[in-house]
């Protein structure tokens, strides 16, 4: 079995890149896009642009876009399970991207933290080797407890199970016991070095990847334009160098990351090896707008005015 089962977010992103700094109570010039995105859809997307032939993605939006979202999916190589929510809208994020390529979001989560037990069943996992859950679904109660429960079930088959902590401002609202305890059983963690630190209280990335790393058998921590640690049993046991290229905006950086460590990884590779291809991905995913693969994004990678 090398089938991958990503549960998280799927989220309309509106990404708004000012080349000058934002001006209070009047307007600032921006390029502005819509375009799909998600946490737990950008890893999905990245693992299929990876070489991943068989990825699933569990993801609840509402109905006003869910037929956009589900072409997107395809066209991504991704087999969509979306559920579709009378009630709520799809989550929809705008991304304030600055000319250094920072982004700071404004999330509203709609449909996606609505994500309940009732949408989830063992059966998901029929063919599946690992699973893969956004660490947005952990900070709301509803998804929070189908996010157990498919841990849970991935456990008792016998299957893999990676998290992505997903945000230090929801972490902190959150509480970090609440969440190192809810991600307990995982075996792979996909923090930055912001959520590395959180989580463990050491400002030292490295002091954070190991201390992580006697939590959860394997810890892989971004940072960004200097690459990656893998951390291992307490001990850092991989440093990786980031590409040198210019950013145009660093959304999905961190998910093109994991999607393409976890591609890696189901194709045999070790640690070390999987980091390497997750800061290829990275790499490329900060060359242009959104965080997905190219996939009909406008404009194209590299390209704004």
């Amino acid at each position: 079995m090398t089938g991958l089962l990503v549960v998280g977010d799927v989220v309309t992103d509106v990404v708004a890149r000012h080349r000058t700094p934002l001006a209070p109570a009047t307007d600032t010039a921006a390029a502005i896009r819509t375009l799909p995105g998600g946490a737990g859809a950008n890893a999905a997307c990245w693992a299929a642009r990876s070489g991943c032939e068989d990825v699933r993605l569990l993801g609840r939006v509402g109905t006003e876009a869910a037929d956009w979202h589900t072409r997107a999916l395809h066209r991504a190589g991704v087999r969509p399970l979306l559920v579709r929510d009378p009630e709520a809208a799809t989550a929809t994020v705008i991304s304030l991207v600055d000319a250094s390529a920072e982004r700071t979001f404004l999330t509203d989560s709609g449909a996606a933290l609505r994500l309940s037990p009732a949408d989830w069943s063992d059966e998901l996992l029929r063919g599946v080797a690992h699973l893969h859950l956004s660490g947005y679904l952990f900070f709301a109660a509803p998804s929070r407890e189908t996010a157990l429960r498919a841990l849970r079930g991935a456990r008792e088959a016998g299957v893999a199970v990676s998290v992505d902590p997903a945000s230090t401002g929801f972490l902190k609202e959150l509480g970090v016991d609440l969440f190192l305890a809810a991600a307990q059983g995982a075996e792979v963690l996909f923090p930055n070095a912001d959520e590395a630190r959180l989580l463990t209280g050491r400002t030292d990335p490295v002091a954070a990847a190991e201390r992580l790393s006697r939590m959860f058998p394997l810890v892989a921590v971004t940072l960004g334009a200097r690459g990656a640690l893998v951390a291992e049993d307490g001990s850092v046991t991989g440093r990786v160098a980031a590409a040198g290229v210019r950013p145009v905006d660093s959304t999905g950086a961190g998910d093109a990351f994991a999607g393409a460590f976890l591609a890696a990884r189901l194709a045999g590779a070790d640690p070390v090896t999987a980091a390497e291809a997750g800061c290829r991905a990275g790499a490329e995913a900060v060359t242009g707008v959104g965080g997905r693969p190219e996939s009909g994004a406008w404009p194209p990678r590299g390209v704004w005015p």
